[in-house]
């Protein structure tokens, strides 16, 4: 979302280089620029005046300090502003006044409520805790049926009484279904509206009268710009609003809003969505948002799904393959499958420094998830000793496999030349000679990779 406003600030900074003091109007210039792209991002002009003028204090206070070059005050001030501006520090979920919260999500129709009420629990359900799911939008079906199958695959109890009852009613009687059952939480996912009318505000009354929730998370669609900005204000002087929900935080929107909407309302965002599948979701960091923002990655949030996506005991089995030289096509599978749960290179490469901002102009990375799922399709469509033993594929063996994954001939020529590869960069590595290279490789006089 943020890619071209990372771009625009790369340029500003590359700009400012390595000189050493800048006299006032150069940091003038450079703090214009870094206004207009704020403006250009669809940053609230309130939010965008202020910040800059923060950074600018920020700038002449610390030239007297004489530590660090004018240039680089701006960049340290600009970081320092921008998480600031997103909240400043991680807000987490309140904790529950009893022994079985409540959560009640909230939100206009399109913002992706009940899909972010699912996700909500299966990410509370891998921190160990037990969830019950309550259909309170009582005024559409196909939301109810949703929520089901969402939450069955989550692995959550949902608790629903049809569309015949009131939307207080189903979600008291849900609270005290989850709390009997012993849950941790139980997430309400109530009814929305094209707007923020009388109608839904008066029924979100009700049922926060009934439940009584310690969070009251509203879910906002990113890509709408300042009108998030205005929903959020909305909900928050109607219903009271304890944190926020960006959604769609992966798309091609200018971000303004996610940089605006807590500076503007004071509510503070807990969670951004990240992708349609439920594993999208993930804890809000604003020092985090903002080092990717600058282009200097998050290696933190790159760690934290690497750790949740690679089992340490296949590390440990696939490791002993390496060294026996029996690394097979079912391991390919299972690396890419490891890559795919990270997020995809596209969002690695958000999280590395310095590649954010060029990440667009990568030739093929846009195809890059889509050959991993071909590659998938075509590993699959082997057979179990083809995927142990590859040298067994001959001509009318790759015809077949073709066909059974819906692909051509050659693109399993690709995949087996790809594997091959692989293969030998294994073997090269497991040996200790192979390490001693790559560690030689890696080391430049201790100062960055030799290639």
């Amino acid at each position: 979302m943020f890619e071209k406003l990372s771009e625009r600030f790369t340029s500003i900074f590359n700009g400012l280089g390595n000189r050493g003091r800048l006299s006032e109007a150069e940091v003038d210039a450079a703090l214009k620029e870094i206004r207009r792209a704020l403006l250009e991002a669809d940053v609230n002009f309130k939010v965008a005046r202020s910040l800059v003028s923060e950074i600018k204090v920020k700038v002449s206070q610390e030239q007297h300090s004489g530590a660090l070059t004018t240039s680089q005050e701006v960049i340290k001030a600009t970081n320092g502003e921008l998480i600031n501006v997103l909240g400043g520090e991680r807000v987490p979920l309140n904790a529950p006044s009893s022994s079985t919260g409540v959560i009640l999500m909230v939100g206009l129709n399109g913002s992706g409520k009940t899909t972010t009420s699912a996700k909500m629990a299966q990410l509370l359900r891998s921190e160990e805790q037990t969830i019950t799911l309550v259909a309170a939008d009582v005024h559409r079906p196909a939301a109810i049926e949703q929520l089901e199958i969402l939450g069955g695959q989550a692995g959550a109890k949902v608790f629903q009484r049809g569309i015949n009852v009131e939307a207080h009613r189903v979600s008291e009687e849900g609270l005290l279904n989850g709390k009997n059952r012993g849950d941790t939480w139980v997430i309400v996912d109530t009814a929305g509206r094209s707007q923020a009318d009388d109608q839904l505000m008066d029924e979100l009354d009700e049922i926060k009268g009934v439940v009584d929730p310690d969070e009251t998370l509203l879910v906002v669609d990113a890509m709408t710009g300042q009108d998030a900005v205005n929903v959020a204000e909305e909900f928050h002087k109607r219903i009271g609003v304890t944190g926020l929900v960006l959604t769609k935080m992966d798309g091609d929107a200018r971000g303004g809003a996610a940089l605006s909407i807590t500076a503007v309302t004071g509510i503070p965002v807990k969670y951004v969505g990240i992708g349609e599948t439920l594993d999208g979701i993930e804890p809000f960091y604003p020092d985090r948002l903002a080092s990717r923002i600058l282009g200097m990655g998050d290696m933190l949030s790159l760690i934290e799904k690497t750790q949740a996506a690679f089992d340490e005991e296949a590390a440990n089995k696939l490791s002993d393959k390496m060294k026996r030289a029996e690394f097979d096509l079912e391991d390919y599978l299972e690396q890419l499958q490891s890559v795919r749960k990270v997020g995809g290179l596209g969002q690695i490469l958000d999280m590395l420094p310095g590649f954010g901002a060029v990440k667009s102009k990568m030739d093929g990375l846009d195809d890059s998830d889509n050959q991993i799922v071909r590659t998938e399709a075509i590993i699959r469509s082997m057979t179990p000793s083809e995927r142990r033993q590859p040298s067994l594929i001959d001509g009318s063996r790759r015809r077949r496999i073709a066909r059974g994954s819906g692909n051509a001939p050659r693109d399993v020529n690709q995949v087996l030349n790809q594997f091959k590869q692989v293969q030998k960069m294994m073997k090269q590595m497991s040996s200790t000679k192979g390490q001693k290279r790559l560690m030689k490789m890696m080391s430049q006089d201790g100062n960055g990779w030799k290639f």
